[in-house]
């Protein structure tokens, strides 16, 4: 699971926190047997960005009866651009009960109060755990499509996604890059940013200093460390306030820096592809 810093109100970042709280464990320990078991669902309902992308991807749009708020954000979703037409919720129970959905897949934030309300109906439900590496992904993708009724639409799109990590080039030779995010926050391993480092063949900062998951690193250690890149969000390339300034500062200007959405990387889902390729481009180029 990408993990963010804390970094105060706008850019949409609390609501993105908000929608992946409790990746571990979405809706319920296991996954609930649809009550229509061996029928393709036909009003479907994302409680999460992260589902959203799966749904998007994977099922008939007929079938999506809901996506989340963020699913239209272009900065925090792989599937914006395609999801003109498709109804969009708030995330207030009453709005998810009006759509009467035989499926519910993921599970709003754990202080939502529409949760218990939602519980309470006992609606088929499927559980996806958080995705921190590739393999994560493919678990994600053969449940979502599985749930939906389209398992063989789900093993194509894993044999495309295959094929094309396969024929991606890697650093010629190791190198270091920190994943350096607004305010000096630094990803750690175990990560899906992580993952995706380790493919491009760069080795983790994080790793070299013994960071946590999560670890704010300050300008001068940033320095000391001397990361042959630094990886960033495409959103901080310019400035717009104090957290992506400390981006700007000149003692950073002659480390090279790689650009990434943050929609390509906040969720595992197809857009896995999309990182890893512009990441492993960049790197080889070099």
């Amino acid at each position: 699971m990408r993990i963010f810093a804390p970094i105060g109100p706008g850019k949409g970042m609390i609501a993105l926190m908000i929608a992946l709280i409790g990746g571990a464990t979405l809706w319920a320990a296991t996954a609930r047997q649809p009550a229509n078991a061996g029928k393709r669902p036909q009003r479907i309902v994302s409680l999460n960005l992260c589902a959203d992308q799966l749904l998007v991807a994977l099922a008939d749009r007929d079938q999506i009866a809901g996506l989340t708020h963020n699913a239209a954000d272009r900065q925090m979703s792989a599937v914006a651009a395609v999801t003109k037409g498709l109804p969009i919720l708030d995330g207030s129970a009453e709005q998810i009960l009006a759509t009467n959905p035989d499926l519910v897949i993921g599970m709003p934030a754990r202080r939502n109060p529409a949760i218990a309300i939602l519980k309470a109906q006992h609606y088929p439900a499927v559980d996806l755990k958080s995705a921190d590496s590739y393999a994560d992904i493919v678990a994600s993708i053969r449940t979502v499509a599985q749930a939906t009724g389209h398992a063989d639409r789900g093993e194509a799109m894993i044999a495309r996604m295959d094929r094309e990590l396969a024929a991606l080039p890697r650093a010629p030779k190791p190198k270091v890059a920190a994943y350096y995010q607004r305010r000096g926050y630094m990803t750690g391993t175990g990560t899906l940013v992580d993952d995706l480092m380790t493919r491009a063949g760069l080795r983790n900062l994080a790793a070299d200093l013994g960071k946590p998951a999560i670890a704010q690193v300050s300008l001068e250690e940033m320095v000391a460390a001397r990361p042959d890149y630094l990886i960033v969000e495409s959103a901080t390339d310019r400035i717009t306030d104090q957290g992506t300034e400390m981006l700007h500062h000149p003692v950073l200007r002659d480390i090279a820096r790689i650009s990434l959405p943050q929609a390509w990387t906040v969720c595992g889902g197809p857009a896995y592809v999309q990182a890893a390729r512009a990441l492993s481009q960049a790197v080889s180029a070099r």
